[in-house]
């Protein structure tokens, strides 16, 4: 029979950075504090995770590097809110910061799970904040603890 390997949703000694933009913090704080819910519900000590606040989705990046580069947290959850406006600025914000956090992930060999709510309006962001479809940043904590768990069940 094949051998199965999965992270399970338990905590054992893991350590977590939340790297989290002020921009349209009436969004970001809602998905901060799901984010947190979610990791305390699990186990994980406040001692084990650490907030790093930057000003905007642009900005996570950086952040999002060097808090990898340390090699310190077994898992990072990046925390931003990008909202469609009158120009495209919004589209090369949106795909840049997506490709860019996965490329993060890929090269630091750290998963970095996405909390980062990208909408085509205020409502919609409201709504992936905690109100009608969940909260997305509970959701990216939830996978930091599954992504952390499978990287510590690897055959050494």
């Amino acid at each position: 029979m094949a051998k199965t390997i999965q992270g399970d949703l338990i905590v054992k000694g893991l350590r977590f950075a939340i790297v989290v933009s002020r921009f349209n913090d009436f969004i970001t704080d809602r998905l901060l504090s799901g984010a947190l819910d979610v990791f305390l519900r699990h186990g994980v000590s406040d001692k084990d995770i650490d907030i790093i606040k930057v000003p905007g989705s642009f900005e996570l990046l950086l952040a999002l590097k060097r808090t990898a580069e340390t090699k310190k947290y077994d898992a990072l959850v990046a925390i931003g809110n990008i909202v469609k406006g009158q120009t495209p600025h919004y589209d090369h914000l949106a795909s840049v910061v997506i490709s860019n956090m996965s490329k993060i992930s890929l090269d630091c060999n750290v998963p970095v799970c996405s909390g980062v709510v990208i909408t085509e309006n205020v409502e919609q962001a409201i709504e992936r904040a905690g109100s009608k479809v969940g909260n997305r940043g509970g959701e990216a904590a939830l996978s930091a603890i599954e992504m952390a768990n499978l990287f510590k069940s690897f055959p050494k």
